[in-house]
């Protein structure tokens, strides 16, 4: 038996429409959507945007999501000014024991932590 993906079910917050462009602005694209719940890759990273606006929640979850070029990453959403059009926080990168991280808090609130190993 072999397992083959992880897809985790995300939080949207209020605007999933909002929060859907921003996960195309940051890259994604759509593989499918049904209006509550849209499957986004990027890759071989895939997750499934859920409409579900819950604060608490939304703010106790974490992402992390490995890539190969933070400062690449990085350039792409400060030319696209994406903390400015959405409002979302984007933190400086920084050394961790287990790579350079860099994280962005999301329309909902979720941290996802971007990695370069």
């Amino acid at each position: 038996m072999q397992f083959q993906s992880l897809e985790p079910f995300v939080p949207s917050g209020a605007d999933i429409e909002k929060s859907k462009q921003l996960f195309l602005e940051l890259g994604f694209t759509i593989n499918w959507d049904v209006g509550d719940y849209i499957g986004f890759q990027k890759d071989e990273c895939r997750f499934i945007l859920q409409k579900f606006d819950n604060k608490a929640f939304a703010e106790n979850f974490m992402i992390s999501v490995k890539l190969d070029d933070i400062q690449a990453f990085l350039k792409s959403i400060k030319e696209k000014k994406l903390e400015e059009k959405f409002g979302i926080k984007i933190g400086n990168i920084t050394r961790q024991s287990y790579g350079q991280e860099l994280n962005l808090i999301d329309l909902a609130g979720v941290c996802w932590h971007f990695v370069e190993q």
